[in-house]
Parts: structure tokens; C-alpha cells; sequence
């Protein structure tokens, strides 16, 4: 049960904030999803504060399996998000959500995932550092492109609001690692902790914030949201067995494409001004990928790669 705690955690509290939503939209006059950017910000600048050049060697080690997973990160989800949304036919806020969580990057769920699953660690936190570095650029782009018609999209707005969240902290906290080692080490063991809580934070305001959405269309939703999150699993893996990778680089290429970045999208939705509409698949996606994430990761533990 060790690997599932912080998931039955995630699902608790994503079940109080549907049950009891008037406690978590406002405290003493402040919208607790104002507090989302910086939440994300200081989750950024620690994953900034982890980042070393052995990081982007990776790269020049294994140039065509990071480019594939960028390929892989980018077109699949993206589009397979896009889909969906024309088949299941939600109202064009609720649809620009899917299509703005399959526009995001891996997160670090990814990588704790990659870990348990035996798969290559190096590559996994090298995709995900890569695409959340890329994803200013191309998260605005595929949202003009793939849900320009569903909502109005602000391709230079949203990209300064990317470069805010990611870009700026990220830069920081790379610097501070770099300047002050000593004190950065320190920071480091609480960092993670501080993620977990940002992260359950985040996933739980937006539940709260678009309870009457979800009780219109949750059911639909966690279904077109489950089905996005495992055909992301499934696709990217057999995509990358067409490639010819070993078992280990096809098992973390599944996971950096499956698991996306719900924090970043809901961020991005509470900019827009519309975390109750377009934030709700994100808010679905966190805590659902984090269940399906285990259970894939746990049951790929127990069979060591061959390769």
C-alpha cells in the first residue's frame, strides 16, 4: 500500500471538495484558486532546483529516444483529447479542458511512476524536463490551433503566463542551485513535500470551484478523461515498440505520454478566468492518473525488463 497512499489521499479530498465545495472556494474573502499560480510557481522552482547539466547530456546521449518522447508527448494526447471531444460533444469550455491537458507536458508524477515501473529513469526526467521547457511555445500553439474554435485563445498571453509559472521559477531556482549548493541541498529534502501538498491543493480547489459542472457532466467526463489517460498509456507504448526501443524506454515513453501535467492546466484554466469550466478535466485527469499511473507502474514492477 506504500505506493498508494498519496493517491487515496488525492481521492479523499477530491471527495470532499464535491461534497462540500462552500468550504473550499473562499476563505475570509480570498478565492483559494488565486493561490493555484503561485502554488505552481514554487513547484516549478524546485523542480528548477533539481536540474544539472548531466540532465540535458542526456540529450546528446540519447537523441532520438528524448526526440520520439517529444514527438510522442506533443501529437498524441493532443489530438487524441481533440477527438474525444468531438465524440463526446461537451459544451465548448468543458471541451477546450481536454484539449488544454493533452496540450500539456509530462509532470513529475512521471517520474516517481518510471521509478517504480523499473523503467529508464534518466530518459523519463530528461522528457519531462525538456517538454515542460518546450511547452511555453507549443502548449499555446496547439490550443489556437485545436480549440481556437472553442474558446478564445490568447496565443501571446498564454504564453507569458506559461513563461511566468514555468519558465521564470524553473531559471530561478537552476541559478540558487547553482550559486548557493550548500543551502539549495537543504531546500531540497522539503521540496518534494511541498509539491504532494501543492499538487492535492490544486486538484482540490478546482473540484470545488466546478462542482455544479461536474455534477452536469461528471460522468461523462471521468469516462472521456479515463479513456484519454489509458490510450495515452497504451498508444505511446506500442508506438514506441514500433520504434524498436527495449522494454524499459517503451514503458517510460507510456508514461510521459500518459501522465500530463494537471496542475500546469489547471493554472492556465484559472488565468483564462475559467477554472470551473475549463479546468474541470484537469482536475479530473490529476487524481485519475495518479490511480491509473500506480497500478500500471506496480504491475510493470513486478515483471523486470528481459532487456
Amino acid at each position: 500500500m506504500k505506493n498508494y497512499w498519496y493517491t487515496i489521499l488525492i481521492i479523499c479530498l477530491v471527495i470532499v471538495a464535491y461534497n462540500f465545495p462552500q468550504y473550499l472556494i473562499e476563505v475570509g474573502g480570498v478565492k483559494l484558486t488565486t493561490l493555484i499560480i503561485p502554488v505552481l510557481q514554487i513547484i516549478m522552482f524546485g523542480m528548477g532546483t533539481t536540474i544539472t547539466p548531466d540532465d540535458f547530456l542526456e540529450i546528446l546521449k540519447t537523441p532520438k529516444k528524448v526526440g520520439v518522447g517529444i514527438l510522442f508527448q506533443f501529437m498524441i494526447m493532443p489530438f487524441l483529447g481533440f477527438t474525444l471531444t468531438r465524440i463526446f460533444s461537451f459544451p465548448p469550455e468543458i471541451a477546450a479542458g481536454m484539449i488544454l491537458i493533452g496540450s500539456s507536458p509530462s509532470g513529475l508524477a512521471s517520474n516517481v511512476m518510471a521509478l517504480i515501473a523499473k523503467a529508464n529513469i534518466a530518459l523519463s526526467v530528461t522528457i519531462t524536463t525538456v517538454a515542460t521547457l518546450l511547452a511555453p511555445v507549443i502548449t499555446p500553439l496547439l490550443m489556437k490551433w485545436l480549440g481556437g474554435e472553442l474558446i478564445e485563445v490568447d496565443f501571446w498571453g498564454m504564453m507569458w503566463d506559461m513563461i511566468k509559472i514555468v519558465i521564470l521559477p524553473i531559471a530561478l531556482g537552476a541559478i540558487l542551485n547553482k550559486a548557493i549548493p550548500a543551502f539549495m541541498k537543504r531546500i531540497q529534502n522539503i521540496l518534494p513535500y511541498f509539491s504532494m501538498a501543492g499538487i492535492a491543493y490544486v486538484i482540490t480547489t478546482v473540484t470545488a470551484a466546478g462542482q455544479a459542472n461536474l455534477a452536469s457532466v461528471g460522468a461523462l467526463l471521468l469516462i472521456a478523461v479515463l479513456i484519454h489517460n489509458c490510450m495515452g498509456y497504451f498508444m505511446a507504448y506500442y508506438a514506441a515498440k514500433a520504434f524498436k526501443f527495449n522494454e524499459k524506454d517503451c514503458r517510460t515513453l507510456s508514461l510521459e505520454v500518459g501522465m500530463q501535467n494537471g496542475g500546469l492546466a489547471s493554472a492556465l484554466a484559472v488565468q483564462m478566468g475559467k477554472a470551473a469550466t475549463v479546468g474541470l478535466a484537469a482536475a479530473i485527469f490529476g487524481p485519475l492518473m495518479n490511480v491509473t499511473g500506480s497500478i500500471l507502474a506496480n504491475f510493470w514492477s513486478n515483471k523486470p525488463p528481459k532487456d
